[in-house]
């Protein structure tokens, strides 16, 4: 597990630290959104989430982060109280930018090490390790596909399983303006058990529908959004879903975002 954490904080600080040095940096996007929904699983029912967000893009990789701030409209949740926070930092390193060569196969464009480490309120850290594919798919804005070897912080189970990201942008013209269909799909494949309890394979499939009311009210394309998340999570969490604990979790959330 050293290792691992090794290599992705190694990753994290090269990108971090190089990115926003000199005539690194290719493009960034920055964004706030606020989501409203009801009907969550395992935690209070009913949420609001203020999320940040940033990507960018540098002379040997890209890098994507976010941090969710949840309030759970006056309910305590059984761990984390009236609200918790989670986010995840998601350094890639491009092998065809550090080499200067076109590794490109079919829809294959490049091929990149894939890194993420979840974190949050309570016993949440993971770090994930593997490759990731940048594809060219006709219609498609970008389409990752990122595969994880999931490490826990720690000893609770859900050591050594992988997960399979992609990760996605559509973009459909809608009379003056346009709707953004874009998100991820994380699907760890397999289960774990050690003394602490068990952790069951997972499906957490998160797009999100999005009108661009600014190009629409002529303020500038790509900056205004308002639409809807949708939000389906298989075992959330790795719980197994019972008739005594649903942990299936199947909803839809409001959400305005602002990028900047």
């Amino acid at each position: 597990m050293r290792t691992i954490n090794s290599l992705i904080l190694a990753g994290g600080l090269l990108a971090c630290g190089t990115t926003f040095g000199g005539d690194l940096l290719q493009w960034q996007n920055n964004s706030l959104t606020y989501l409203w929904g009801k009907n969550f699983k395992v935690n209070p029912e009913t949420q609001q989430t203020f999320t940040f967000e940033h990507a960018d893009a540098w002379k040997y990789g890209d890098n994507f982060f976010f941090v969710d701030k949840i309030f759970y409209q006056g309910k305590k949740d059984a761990s984390n109280g009236p609200n918790t926070y989670y986010g995840e930092f998601s350094p890639r390193l491009s092998f065809g930018k550090i080499f200067d060569q076109k590794l490109e196969l079919g829809p294959v464009k490049d091929v990149l090490l894939a890194m993420t480490y979840e974190f949050g309120e309570g016993d949440t850290e993971s770090y994930l390790i593997g490759p990731g594919f940048d594809l060219a798919i006709p219609g498609f804005d970008y389409f990752q596909l990122n595969f994880y070897n999931r490490t826990t912080d720690g000893s609770r189970a859900g050591d050594n399983v992988w997960q399979i990201t992609p990760v996605w942008s559509y973009t459909i013209p809608v009379g003056d303006s346009d709707v953004l269909i874009d998100g991820f799909m994380d699907w760890v494949v397999d289960n774990d058990e050690n003394r602490r309890g068990t952790y069951q394979a997972n499906l957490h499939f998160n797009p999100q529908i999005k009108y661009d009311l600014g190009k629409a009210l002529h303020l500038g394309e790509k900056q205004l959004y308002v639409g809807v998340e949708y939000d389906y999570w298989k075992n959330k969490y790795g719980i197994k879903d019972s008739d005594a604990f649903t942990t299936d979790q199947n909803t839809m959330s409001f959400l305005v975002k602002v990028h900047f």
